[in-house]
């Protein structure tokens, strides 16, 4: 791996963890790994704002789900 290459690997990662501590500050429950998988779905083109509401209505839809009881019965 050339020493530029190592450079960007470096600062892309000091990039994810600066913003990792300001999604934690926001309280927004995102871990690492879909904070870096949302970053690169924005560096892609997608809307921001688009992908806030996706998240938001994903969490609604769980929240909905997991109140639900479950289903069958236990004889």
């Amino acid at each position: 791996m050339s020493t530029r290459e190592s450079d960007r690997i470096t600062s892309a990662q000091q990039t994810l963890d600066i913003l990792y501590e300001m999604s934690q500050l926001l309280n927004t429950q995102l871990d690492k790994e879909t904070l870096a998988t949302c970053v690169g779905m924005i560096e892609s083109g997608v809307n921001p704002e688009a992908l806030a509401a996706v998240i938001q209505e994903l969490r609604r839809e769980s929240s909905v789900l997991s109140a639900q009881p479950a289903t069958g019965s236990h004889r």
